[in-house]
């Protein structure tokens, strides 16, 4: 039963980095009031499960890398393993052990209020908020309801998977207990960087099924051919084509999060077992939309559940200009700082239109979610990207040339012994702009961001031309990519 009715200016559902964004712009600098409806933790997917404690895992082994290539320091590291039970334990300082009070903290420092339950759409403007300790209360937006509750992980259909209770990347970033023998599903980010983790603090076996023939399948093919060789030097076995059959575990149990889910699990692939203590499935993510009651405020969700947009990031079809979805939720660009990015466009443009305000210049309009994306993973090598691929390009109909070379230059030569790596730009003839770029090597993705200025700002290669890499950097590969254009 319905006790309780609360009006602010804003209301967004979902407390992840993108629902905290869109309320604090849509307020910032005025009276209006916004309140965030979080069901789990403030601060979300990329503060407790994702980003920051998969790269508080891989930053150890990096580190521990780096010094094994560096004469003068090699025989101070030795040949040891990483001191497992110190990094899990930064791991859980770096997600604060899931205690979210500094980020309640903060949105109440800013004007946010923070309430606990699960958030649905109740009508127009209209939010209920449903908790299993106490009634329903019904919150009014006056001026916006932002929707930004995220993903969750994809479960394939394959018979006998879910009954075996596998892991996903929340178990697999906020590990307790390492597996010997690992079965890792799936071939992108989530899986390749999870792969190198496992490595690293000590799996015996590890198995990646890849459905596809690529690692990485929607970046350059050089990249993913450069994590696959590395993953297999590690150890690990890359099983491309792989048909996964059948799944069955023995004795399977909710022993929590980051624990093995019972006893050893056999994976019929390609008509042949496969014996692992844990699997971790990694087959992708779909937007958390079920539960949002989108029906009640008459929005239609696409076929995969996602709740599409204009450029102003309000919800199509929805009459009034009361609904926004930021992040995840729009399938637009689903990684954390696009996410954030959105949201500061979209609080924008809630405090513009609470003001009367017109949407004139660049500022209330998302464009860079679409082809100007960048992103890094943090594989060994890194593989640090922005824009279309050569592929994507030549797909979209573009007219483009391409310059590939290795990342061999004083900066990287100095930087440890054993760098390897390649860059490779993708130009628009006809407008002689960068539309892509990609960067796989050893540490590389602080080289990321100038390609993302470039590819932004459309600035002219003739142009670049004159943007002079400090030497020795490994920032000298524009050079060599700009002299080698230019033959």
């Amino acid at each position: 039963m319905t006790t309780t009715t609360d009006e602010y200016d804003v209301i967004v559902i979902g407390g992840g980095p993108a629902g905290e964004n869109a309320a604090a712009y849509a307020i910032a600098g005025s009276s209006r009031t916004a309140a965030i409806v979080e069901h789990e933790l403030v601060g979300g997917e990329c503060s407790y499960w994702a980003c920051m404690p998969s790269k508080a895992l891989l930053r150890p082994a990096e580190v521990l890398g780096s010094a094994r290539a560096m004469p003068g320091v090699r025989g101070l590291v030795g040949v040891g393993r990483l001191d497992v039970p110190a990094v899990l334990r930064r791991r859980d300082a770096v997600t604060h052990n899931h205690d979210d009070s500094g980020q309640v903290s903060w949105a109440e420092s800013v004007g946010i209020e923070v309430i606990r339950g699960a958030g649905s759409l109740g009508g127009e403007r209209t939010v209920l908020v449903t908790r299993p300790d106490g009634p329903t209360r019904t919150l009014r937006a006056r001026s916006a309801v932002v929707l930004a509750t995220g993903s969750t992980a994809a479960l394939p259909p394959v018979p006998g998977l879910a009954a075996a209770l596998p892991w996903t990347s929340r178990d697999a970033t906020n590990l307790r207990e390492v597996p010997a023998r690992v079965a890792i599903i799936g071939g992108g980010v989530v899986a390749t960087e999870c792969a190198n983790w496992m490595l690293a603090l000590g799996v015996r076996e590890l198995t990646l099924l890849v459905r596809g023939d690529a690692l990485l399948a929607s970046a350059e093919p050089f990249a993913g051919e450069l994590v696959t060789r590395s993953l297999r030097e590690a150890g690990a076995s890359v099983r491309f084509g792989a048909r996964l059959q059948s799944v069955e575990r023995e004795n399977p149990e909710d022993t929590g999060i980051g624990r093995v889910h019972g006893g050893p699990v056999t994976l019929v692939v390609d008509g042949e077992p496969l014996v692992v203590d844990e699997v971790i499935v990694a087959a992708g993510r779909v937007p958390a939309t079920a539960s949002l009651g989108l029906a009640e405020a008459g929005v239609v969700a696409t076929g995969s559940g996602h709740v599409a947009t204009d450029e102003h990031l309000t919800v199509a079809g929805i009459a009034g200009q009361w609904l926004y979805a930021v992040g995840d939720v729009n399938g637009r660009a689903p990684l954390t700082h696009m996410g954030k990015y959105q949201a500061r466009v979209c609080g924008d443009v809630v405090a513009a239109r609470a003001e009367g305000r017109d949407l004139d210049g660049p500022r209330f309009t998302a464009h860079a979610d679409h082809d100007q994306v960048p992103q890094v993973v943090f594989t060994d090598p890194e593989v640090a990207s922005v824009g279309r691929t050569e592929g994507r390009a030549r797909a979209d109909g573009l007219d483009v040339e391409t310059v590939e070379v290795p990342i061999a230059v004083a900066g990287s030569s100095l930087a440890r012994d054993d760098f390897t790596g390649r860059a490779k730009l993708v130009i628009d003839r006809t407008t002689d702009t960068l539309v892509g770029a990609t960067f796989a090597g050893t540490e590389v993705a602080e080289l990321v961001h100038a390609a993302t200025v470039a590819v932004v700002g459309a600035v002219p290669m003739d142009t670049l031309w004159h943007a002079v890499p400090s030497y020795p950097t490994v920032s000298e590969v524009w050079l060599r990519l700009l002299e080698a254009r230019r033959g």
